[in-house]
């Protein structure tokens, strides 16, 4: 079976680092499916609008080649501890197939702006199906090792100058940090990271469960 892209996604982020590792965690992020021909026909989205939620099947463009394990370690577990890689939404993953469920904002001919994604700008789509809650919902699902580990999330500090800068990005910004976007192994509170977003590159540091924004530059480019 050979498969092609319908879509591509556009995202704020424009690089792996920052994304959030699951989708639905961040409902204020926007982004697009972007149809590729013949698939921006506005019949192809017909009654589409009448859902709210969507999924998205994609892959994982930047691994492609990267090697392939029979198990992983998830960031969940600190990375201290294996699992299959079937047992985890491990980005390496055998055939690169990624699944997200987002939120619809609208639907428009040739494009669909949703909410809450996980996936980096460029990803490809390779197909779109709508969320369907007496088939894809069950309230008493067991989440095996996510159930006893949560995730923490860190508290972060952003000046009022940051805020008016990032505009209405702000918020989305805000919930993507304090799921803490540092490699799991990353502890150093010296250390200041950046992370890619839209125009900006935003600088910061984390000491002891907080995280501060230090600085926020216009990247290359940007007008």
């Amino acid at each position: 079976m050979e498969i092609a892209p319908i879509a591509y996604f556009r995202s704020p982020f424009r690089s792996k680092f920052g994304i959030p590792r699951q989708s639905g965690l961040v409902d204020d992020l926007l982004g697009e499916v972007c149809f590729v021909s013949p698939w921006d026909d506005a019949d192809a989205v017909r009654g589409l609008a009448d859902f709210s939620h969507l999924w998205l099947i994609w892959g994982f463009s930047e691994n492609v080649s990267a090697e392939k394990h029979a198990t992983v370690r998830p960031p969940r577990l600190g990375g201290n501890q294996r699992m299959g890689v079937f047992a985890t939404r491990s980005p390496f993953r055998p055939n690169n197939l990624g699944l997200s469920c987002v939120r619809i904002e609208r639907v428009e001919q040739g494009r669909i702006v949703v909410r809450g994604a996980d996936l980096m700008d460029g990803t490809p789509i390779f197909d779109v199906k709508p969320y369907l809650p007496s088939a894809d919902a069950f309230p008493d699902a067991k989440g095996g090792f996510t159930d006893a580990k949560q995730w923490k999330s860190l508290t972060v500090e952003m000046s009022d100058d940051v805020r008016r800068e990032l505009g209405d990005d702000a918020e989305a910004v805000v919930k993507t940090l304090s799921l803490d976007p540092r490699p799991h192994y990353h502890s150093d509170p010296e250390r200041i990271y950046g992370m890619p977003f839209g125009e900006w590159d935003i600088r910061f540091q984390v000491v002891d469960g907080v995280l501060r924004v230090v600085d926020l530059r216009r990247k290359k480019g940007f007008i």
